[in-house]
């Protein structure tokens, strides 16, 4: 599956970046997709065959499922 992951910071996509690396996850940093604004600019694409909440970071805002087009799942959002 390909999902879209939203951060709170800067940094914290870049530290989830470098942990998807060490775990070999296909994982690139790409500005947020207009539709899923937010307020650091950076989110993270990656494809991962299991539930994604199982890689939660506490820097991560929103988690979304790519599905077809430019539409997206909400799978989680922090409180």
């Amino acid at each position: 599956m390909n999902y879209t992951i939203v951060f709170h910071a800067q940094s914290g996509a870049i530290k989830f970046d470098n942990k998807m690396k060490k775990l070999k996850i296909p994982c690139s940093l790409q500005p947020v997709p207009r539709r899923l604004s937010s307020s650091c600019g950076i989110c993270a694409k990656l494809i991962y065959g299991e539930n994604p909440i199982s890689l939660m970071e506490p820097e991560i805002e929103r988690i979304y499922k790519n599905c077809s087009g430019s539409q997206y799942e909400l799978l989680y959002e922090s409180q």
